[in-house]
């Protein structure tokens, strides 16, 4: 039978004038004991053991038991708490500590500042019901925990941690403003249903450390880091939860592998679903929107599955890059502003049975040879710019691939291969098909229609190798070849209103073609005439009389004889007391043309005199 204690701050008769004297006469009694406590302020550490309740006499809120340093309530044996105010301040071990048996707070409020709100030990179980949580955190310890309709608002660091092989199931609660995560989960188990979290600086729920999380029919918004991050080998589903307004809607790394169902990421700043770092993970049936930098983003070796998946709004849809890996199936990627699917930098994705709609580009891919992409059942339309453009040295296959309405179909540049087998391009402004570069395009039974230039062109040194294929109505040409572009049509055909067939330069070899239009074979142009400037003697633009020119050496001398009757040589020389002797002048100089120089003549001119010679006596 339980025994009641009544404690009252007035000391009425009957009653306990503190908490304490109570818990030390139901302990001497040693029997379940239920103490109330009336409204007040108390200024007690309580110690209790054995099966004790201590419930407020009032309203919920009205009992006020506090310290200034320290722990308030430790608890051995068997304690429910009802209805109390627990404040405390610097509590490393808790404001209230469960230190063995079973602890349960129902209605409780606990203020831990500069602490630890609750801190259940190894071995010990808590229940925790309709109470609130403030400024400090709750710890599970390798302990065993229910949370039920709880508030944890403005902890200093994690609102709820849970570590050390703990197991806790939170239920119906909600965290706001934690200065670290929301709840985290190290090398232990956890389950969250229907909680709500906001305003958490870092990851609003993580699991590290192997741990074990599910999350179900949870809401998260406002935070600044991701909303939900799985690191370090940890497991876990993820079920029914809406994301809002986090800078990732969930980052999966290092070796983590979730199963993510039925969630939808609105709004994220940077990407939807981020996998880096080996980071793996299945996602089913999920919705992410409007993201600020990549919808899907799997990067520096990540592995995702994805099914039946939506990307809608944002900038990139579905993006793999630096050494990642990714197999898409039955995704949908629309309405972005830039690419609704990227492959980049030595990654490898397959896509099925998907379609990309309302993008300026479908496809984009770019690195070495490593940077691979296969597409099986991918439709593309209405696309801006192009379905799939491949350059670098990537490679990518297309299996049953549509592109319909947009500028281009399939395009390959620089080093880059791309292979079609049984792809459709309807409707499109230019062409069904371009490789240009040193592109190798290889194109397996390519139906092109309706296209208002070509179906297929080549140019620059790319390649092609198309067999099997038709081009219907493509109002320019069936198929175009210019420059160098190299390669063999087998067992093609060109049907409809186009001027040509086929237009080319003879090195594409026509081995069957079936077509009632013309066949033009391009001339080239001869190539222009070889132009050697020299930049080493002069130019004239006029005709040039008794000039003199000297040129490649060191130092030049030049004399010059007046010519005319002998008894004028004074007169001439303009020196009377040196007639007969010639005085050196400066050589006349002819115009020369402004955009060209002078060009030597023979080194045995002689008109050059005193021209020096080389130490083995050759004249320069």
């Amino acid at each position: 039978m339980v025994r009641k204690y009544v404690v009252s701050p007035g000391g009425r008769r009957g009653a306990h004038p503190d908490i304490g004297s109570a818990l030390r006469a139901a302990a001497a009694r040693g029997r379940a004991a239920r103490i109330e406590i009336a409204p007040g302020q108390y200024e007690e550490q309580l110690t209790v053991h054995g099966e004790v309740e201590l419930v407020a006499a009032g309203e919920p809120g009205s009992v006020v038991v506090s310290r200034p340093r320290g722990t308030v309530l430790t608890a051995f044996g068997s304690v429910v708490v009802r209805g109390l105010v627990l404040t405390g301040r610097d509590a490393d071990a808790g404001v209230v500590h469960c230190r063995g048996g079973s602890l349960a707070l129902d209605r409780v409020e606990v203020r831990a500042h500069n602490g630890v709100c609750v801190h259940v030990s190894p071995g010990a179980s808590a229940t925790l019901t309709d109470s609130g949580f403030r400024f400090g955190r709750t710890v599970f310890t390798g302990a065993a925990g229910v949370v039920e309709r709880c508030r944890f608002a403005a902890a200093a660091d994690n609102a709820v941690a849970v570590i050390e092989s703990a197991r806790v199931t939170i239920r119906d609660s909600r965290v706001d403003g934690a200065r670290i995560h929301g709840v985290r989960v190290s090398d232990a188990w956890a389950q969250l249903t229907g909680c709500e979290i906001t305003g958490t600086e870092r990851a609003a729920v993580i699991a590290d450390t192997q741990a074990e999380l599910t999350v179900e029919g949870c809401r998260i918004e406002g935070v600044h880091g991701p909303a939900l991050q799985f690191v370090e080998q940890s497991r876990g589903a993820v079920r029914g939860t809406r994301v809002r307004d986090a800078e990732n809607g969930i980052l999966v790394a290092s070796g983590a592998d979730p199963q993510v169902r039925n969630c939808v990421f609105t709004g994220c700043r940077d990407t939807g679903i981020h996998v880096q770092d080996a980071g793996r993970g299945a996602f089913e049936d999920c919705e992410v929107v409007d993201a600020g930098n990549v919808g899907v983003l799997s990067t520096r070796g990540g592995a995702p599955q994805m099914s039946g998946c939506r990307v809608s709004g944002g900038n990139v849809g579905i993006a793999v890059t630096d050494h990642a890996r990714g197999r898409f199936t039955g995704c949908l990627v629309r309405d972005l502003t830039g690419v609704g699917l990227r492959v980049l930098d030595e990654s490898k994705a397959v896509f099925e049975d998907s379609r990309v709609e309302r993008c300026p580009f479908g496809l984009d891919t770019k690195g070495n040879g490593g940077t691979t992409a296969e597409l099986t059942g991918v439709a593309f339309a209405d696309f801006d710019m192009i379905a799939v453009a491949a350059v670098g040295q990537s490679r990518v296959t297309l299996r049953a691939a549509v592109a319909e309405r947009g500028l281009l179909g399939f395009g390959a540049g620089e080093e880059a291969q791309l292979h079609l087998h049984d792809c459709t391009v309807t409707g499109v402004e230019t062409g069904g098909a371009l490789a240009f570069g040193t592109a190798r395009l290889v194109a397996r039974n390519l139906t092109v229609t309706g296209a208002q230039s070509y179906g297929l062109c080549g140019t620059g040194s790319a390649f092609v190798d198309v067999a099997g294929s038709r081009f219907e109505d493509c109002a320019a040409t069936g198929l175009r070849f210019d420059e160098s572009c190299g390669g063999r049509l087998v067992d093609c055909s060109v049907t409809g209103t186009s001027k040509t067939a086929v237009q080319h330069t003879g090195r594409v070899q026509l081995v069957s073609l079936r077509t009632t239009l013309p066949v033009k074979e391009i001339t080239e142009p001869a190539p222009p005439p070889t132009i050697v400037n020299n930049y080493h003697g002069p130019v004239f633009v006029e005709a040039v009389h008794s000039a003199q020119l000297a040129w490649g050496n060191t130092n030049v001398a030049q004399q010059q004889t007046l010519q005319g009757r002998p008894d004028d040589r004074g007169e001439q020389t303009g020196d009377a007391g040196h007639a007969g002797v010639d005085r050196p002048r400066r050589a006349p100089t002819a115009p020369a043309s402004p955009h060209a120089s002078a060009s030597p003549t023979s080194p045995h001119d002689p008109t050059a005199p005193n021209a020096p010679t080389d130490p083995d006596g050759a004249s320069r």
